[in-house]
């Protein structure tokens, strides 16, 4: 259903009736559906990336401004009104907070957040979540089958576009940095890179600056 509703934003076509059938969805229907970690984060990533084409999330206001349009509720799920913080950090980062370098967590998640979130982070959704600027991956529609070989694609797409030997560094996502303990630490990301064919580990690792110029409508190009 995420799916579908992802795919009529991008043929501009009746989203607003996706929207409606994700309102009316039953919780335990919900909840017997996300039967595993796949099935959680192909709908997730659909539903924050709807939203945010849908909504036009994607602004070139300031830092506060934009931070308070992560934080308003702009999409209803079984009744649940989420902000993409609330999908992002809550459902998909399992209720990480979102300024805590992947290290902090919520100790007390709302009942909806507790039955739906995923039950191991996978850092490689950041790779996937698209808020609209010009330094987000493009957007692709996920799918619980094959989730997994979706995200590594994405995830070494995303590194191989990005990553620059500057001045003798590693230049790499700030993603990298925001969220370095989803990662697993500097280590963890050196691993990251290294599986992903990107040489030079005797090199620093520097984080490069995001930009957030709007650019909506990426797509990924060969999304049906």
């Amino acid at each position: 259903m995420a799916r579908e509703y992802l795919l009529a934003v991008r043929a501009g076509s009746d989203a607003a009736q996706h929207e409606r059938r994700l309102a009316r969805l039953d919780r335990v229907e919900l909840a017997e559906a996300l039967i595993d970690d796949d099935a959680r984060k192909a709908l997730w990533i659909d539903v924050y990336n709807g939203a945010v084409q849908r909504h036009d999330i994607h602004t070139d206001a300031g830092m506060s401004k934009r931070l308070r349009h992560f934080r308003q509720p702009i999409v209803t799920v079984a009744g649940r009104r989420l902000s993409l913080d609330a999908i992002e950090h809550g459902l998909l980062r399992r209720s990480r907070w979102r300024f805590g370098l992947g290290y902090l967590g919520n100790p007390r998640p709302s009942p909806f957040e507790g039955s739906h979130r995923v039950a191991q982070v996978d850092a490689r959704v950041h790779f996937a979540l698209n808020c609209g600027a010009a330094s987000c991956p493009p957007i692709a529609a996920y799918d619980a089958e094959r989730v997994d070989r979706q995200l590594e694609q994405a995830t070494h797409a995303y590194l191989r576009s990005e990553v620059e030997r500057v001045d003798g560094a590693i230049a790499v996502p700030a993603l990298l940095l925001w969220y370095i303990g989803d990662f697993g630490g500097p280590r963890g990301i050196r691993r990251l890179l290294r599986r992903h064919g990107i040489e030079g580990w005797g090199a620093p690792i520097r984080f490069k600056r995001y930009d957030w110029t709007p650019a909506p409508d990426r797509w990924l190009a060969d999304e049906d």
